[in-house]
């Protein structure tokens, strides 16, 4: 064996990451992650890691805004859960061959301002989001948490 050979890693699959029996297109409870796992897993995956703190997030907006601006995103989200749906489907998927994407939403907040209806639609515009990656083979797991 040459040494090139010895120093290449084999393929890593999802059966050796924490994801194993993780579905490839869900929106799921953090629950058993954590998150560096997560990002590890990612990393291993070759997959786009999208990370949003949403501790101090207290309005809609404020949740938008920060999903936008952690998730780096280059579409404006605006004010509105179908722009975030917007920014995080065809625009990224014309840019070109992704290969996969683990998000995570930690601390979505459960106040007056971003009541259980709020989260609800939160979540549901991920779900469509994994949807659509779904229908393009691409995996696209979310796992949140509530503060």
């Amino acid at each position: 064996m040459s040494l090139a050979q010895a120093t290449l890693k084999p393929p890593v699959s999802v059966a050796d990451t924490p994801l194993r029996g993780v579905r490839p297109n869900i929106v799921q409870s953090i629950r058993a992650f954590r998150v560096p796992d997560l990002q590890e897993a990612a990393q291993a995956l070759g997959h786009h890691f999208l990370y949003a703190n949403l501790a101090n997030a207290q309005s809609k907006q404020d949740v938008l805004d920060l999903i936008s601006q952690q998730f780096m995103l280059t579409v404006a989200v605006g004010k509105n859960f179908d722009s975030l749906y917007d920014s995080m489907t065809d625009p990224v998927h014309k840019s070109g061959p992704q290969p996969g994407f683990i998000a995570v939403l930690e601390h979505i907040p459960a106040n007056a301002k971003f009541d259980k209806e709020a989260r609800e639609q939160l979540l549901d515009i991920f779900r469509d989001t994994a949807d659509y990656w779904g229908d393009r083979k691409i995996p696209f797991r979310c796992f949140y948490s509530f503060l």
